[in-house]
């Protein structure tokens, strides 16, 4: 327990700390290539949400800007924090995966563990490495040939296996803007030319999670990475963090330079893409979002919806509709009533994501609507 003079941070202390360090206060003139770096990465089981996740971050930030990127290899989309899909820059994907392995390994045991018993997984991923790396493939294709060599194990199992042992990129058109098809996978070292880094210690990357999500107590590093057992670590840091407390008593770790901006700075409303990492890198989420709303963003099957920030807080989510005739329609689905200096605020920005996600539309519209 943290002792009872160390400095309290509110709610909305937190919350613009997070705001300014996300790059939300204001939007920023810095690359895409920086602020991917600046925040450890994006989230993205889904080829869009990190196209809006910059545009909302950017200024004038347009689809080429993060296409030209992955196209070139400067970016890639791999495992990572969480043992999710994340579009990192090459630099970090060769320094993460070996600091975020044992996330991976305790989710293939978790979820194959069984149907891999006694087999030679490492037998399996040297094959599976050499499979990817003759050209690009599928889960499904490299499954299905993995079973020629173990007929009796799941192909989707093999497949885990690999994805887990391997470094597995997700290789372009996937994660282009407008492009389709099947997640097809090489190994990091093929795509980029370069080995990862054998340095596993999560020093470094708990620094950068808290320069992009600081203050934060431990339990949230650990929610975010997915890894445990971070206190030795902690410890050997701690001379180079300052230290906080929560309004309940958490201890709080920051980097000592990191900014904390007046709680009363005004926040500008803004459209976050699905699955944004603010609403997934802590263990208390109250600093972004209220508990109770937590049902109207988190699905069953895993899906963490676009949400609407107002005063710096969730309070809504949003999707884009095409009709016939050409027209594209910015869908609000609020979860409280907005003032009406607000609902203006909003209604301005979502003319402007318009324009960014359907500049090919004949017409826009914008619709408000009240969640029950």
């Amino acid at each position: 327990m943290p002792s009872l003079s160390v400095p309290v941070l509110g709610q909305r202390a937190l919350n613009r700390a997070l705001l300014e360090r996300q790059f939300l206060l204001r939007r920023t003139d810095l690359s895409p290539l920086d602020v991917i770096e600046q925040l450890v990465g994006l989230q993205a089981q889904a080829p869009n949400p990190p196209y809006y996740g910059l545009w909302t971050r950017l200024a004038n930030f347009h689809q080429n800007d993060l296409t030209e990127p992955m196209l070139d290899r400067q970016v890639v989309r791999i495992a990572l924090m969480r043992s999710t899909i994340h579009l990192v820059t090459a630099a970090d994907c060769l320094k993460l995966r070996s600091v975020l392995q044992p996330v991976l390994n305790r989710g293939l045991q978790g979820a194959y563990g069984r149907q891999l018993e006694g087999l030679d997984t490492i037998a399996m991923a040297e094959l599976g490495r050499s499979l990817v790396e003759e050209y690009p493939r599928t889960f499904n294709e490299l499954g299905l040939l993995l079973q020629q060599r173990w007929p009796n194990c799941s192909s989707e199992a093999m497949a885990g296996a690999v994805r887990t042992l391997v470094p597995l990129v997700q290789v372009p058109p996937r994660g282009i803007w407008g492009a389709g098809g099947q997640p097809t996978h090489t190994s990091a070292e093929a795509w980029l030319g370069l080995p990862l880094s054998e340095d596993n210690a999560p020093d470094e990357m708990i620094l950068r999670y808290l320069g992009a999500f600081g203050p934060a107590t431990v339990k949230d590093m650990q929610v975010w990475s997915g890894l445990t057992r971070l206190s030795e670590a902690i410890e050997r840091l701690r001379p180079r963090l300052r230290t906080f407390r929560d309004e309940n008593g958490n201890e709080l770790l920051d980097l000592p330079d990191a900014p904390l901006p007046n709680p009363d700075t005004p926040a500008p409303p803004r459209f976050l893409g699905e699955f944004d990492n603010m609403l997934l890198s802590y263990a208390d989420r109250t600093r972004i979002m209220a508990d109770h709303y937590r049902q109207h963003l988190f699905t069953k099957n895993g899906i963490i919806r676009a949400a609407v920030l107002i005063d710096g807080f969730v309070c809504g989510k949003w999707r884009i509709e095409r009709q016939h005739g050409g027209c594209a329609t910015l869908i609000i689905d609020l979860f409280e009533p907005l003032t009406a200096q607000d609902r203006a605020a909003l209604g301005e920005e979502g003319e402007r994501l318009l324009h960014f996600a359907a500049a090919d539309a004949d017409s826009y519209d914008i619709q408000f609507v009240l969640s029950e």
